[in-house]
């Protein structure tokens, strides 16, 4: 059972995720936190030692969520391909996914943070390697059962799929089109299946 401090921290971090997430960090007042949590800023602080660290909390809160969905769709299908169909699967419906969270957390805080707060900037970098790492084990494991065949090391060929998925969700993102989404996930199918092909 967790005690009403820690209840607190997580119904604080659960609610200013996706502000920060859509705001960004310099975008984000203290007021936005206040107004949305119900709470004061003594209250906000009492809980988190800075501004920064409220927001570095909320990125690893929806980067855990993100993480994990990516983490069940790879662990799904029987070989690698299944696998890798279930992550594209995904993503053609990811600006659903990603709606209550304010957009997508890779695309919005990396993008973000990139000029104004190095610890978020970073550790959207480290998520991204995460993901990388794990599309790229699934390839791994597909060569090394013999069911795969790809042109260069599965961290490369994970590192350019995930290139391209993360454009389409920018340009998504950027122009309201869920096209660029759908159509670029129709297309990386393709690609995966023929680039494998043993």
């Amino acid at each position: 059972m967790s005690t009403k401090a820690e209840r607190t921290t997580a119904f604080i971090i659960e609610t200013v995720a996706p502000v920060f997430n859509k705001h960004g960090y310099i975008g984000t007042s203290m007021s936005d936190l206040t107004e949305a949590t119900g709470l004061t800023k003594g209250a906000l602080y009492g809980n988190f030692e800075n501004k920064e660290a409220l927001a570095l909390s909320a990125f690893q809160y929806n980067s855990n969520k993100l993480l994990e969905k990516i983490e069940e769709k790879l662990s799904q299908g029987n070989t690698a391909m299944e696998k890798i169909l279930k992550l594209t699967g995904f993503y053609r419906n990811y600006d659903a996914f990603t709606t209550d969270m304010g957009g997508c957390p890779i695309l919005n805080v990396g993008v973000d943070a990139q000029h104004n707060n190095s610890l978020l900037s970073a550790a959207a970098k480290e998520t991204i390697k995460t993901i990388e790492g794990k599309i790229a084990l699934v390839f791994e494991n597909g060569v090394n059962s013999g069911e795969l065949r790809i042109p260069v090391t599965p961290l490369q060929f994970a590192k350019q799929l995930y290139t391209m998925i993360q454009g389409a969700v920018a340009m998504s993102t950027i122009t309201n089109d869920r096209k660029y989404l759908i159509n670029t996930v129709a297309y990386l199918e393709q690609l995966v299946k023929k680039e494998t092909k043993k």
